[in-house]
């Protein structure tokens, strides 16, 4: 086991949901915080009860990370030198027909899921990279290898987070003191479906945990320096097949020929 960074831990989407939760857990262990979300008084109320609760100091930044000026501010403070734990939480879910939505909000979802990820990781691992230490946590979803016809945008979003944190993992592979979890969540009892006008029935209730069981086994995860956390998964033979398949899968794509099913269509029609 290896325990959490000490220092600041920074949250996105900390106001409520998977956030506040981490918020909860983090400050319980003694880490003071920066909470950043767009909604001023449920920010504000979280950190006055952590406050009083932990005994922790906690600073707020209310950003709206979709908003360019904004989420450079968030990035200068999250690569300042108190911060030791950054966890990418926030997102959006743009689920719908796309042919229901804007390219507009397609764009915006994308500025949050992934080019706000993107810079704060950027950003914190600058800072990491210096130190020689430092936990970065991006929040997936198991939607990245699920395509849906209702969820193009945020499929597609997740499986960014996904190539892109594993790929960073690699990258950091010879700094150990550098640590970077990918949590790939399955369907929570949070606002994601209701803020979006829909129901939660989407999925039956044996399929969610709650935010706090979320939450509580990722840490979990990071303290067992698990590079990917699924914690619906019971058996973790079951990714370590998806590796071998997708490996396999790379393997035969360099075959240096063309596949033969595609000669053959060239005889036919010739």
């Amino acid at each position: 086991m290896t325990s959490l960074p000490t220092g600041r831990a920074a949250i996105t989407g900390a106001s409520s949901g998977i956030g506040a939760v981490y918020a909860e857990r983090l400050a319980n262990r003694g880490h003071d915080l920066l909470l950043i979300a767009r909604r001023a008084d449920r920010l504000e109320t979280l950190a006055a009860a952590l406050r009083k609760a932990h005994r922790v100091n906690v600073e707020t930044l209310l950003a709206d990370l979709e908003d360019p000026a904004a989420l450079a501010v968030v990035e200068s403070r999250v690569g300042q030198p108190d911060i030791s734990i950054l966890v990418n939480n926030a997102g959006a879910g743009g689920l719908g027909p796309t042919a229901n939505v804007t390219a507009d909000q397609i764009e915006r979802t994308i500025r949050l899921n992934v080019v706000a990820l993107s810079r704060l990781s950027h950003a914190a691992l600058a800072k990491f990279r210096a130190d020689g230490r430092g936990l970065l946590v991006n929040i997936g979803s198991v939607i990245a290898h699920a395509p849906s016809p209702s969820g193009a945008v945020y499929s597609g979003s997740k499986a960014y987070v996904l190539n892109f944190t594993r790929s960073l993992q690699a990258e950091y592979k010879a700094q150990p003191g550098v640590r970077i979890q990918l949590v790939m969540p399955g369907p929570i009892r949070t606002e994601f479906f209701s803020s979006q006008g829909l129901s939660d029935s989407v999925f039956p209730d044996s399929s969610y945990l709650t935010a706090d069981q979320l939450v509580d086994a990722a840490i979990a995860g990071a303290e067992a320096d698990e590079l990917v956390t699924v914690p619906s998964m019971a058996d973790p033979a079951t990714w370590d097949r998806l590796e071998e398949t997708r490996l396999a899968f790379l393997s035969a794509v360099h075959a240096g020929a063309v596949a033969p099913r595609y000669l053959e269509q060239e005889a036919v029609t010739a």
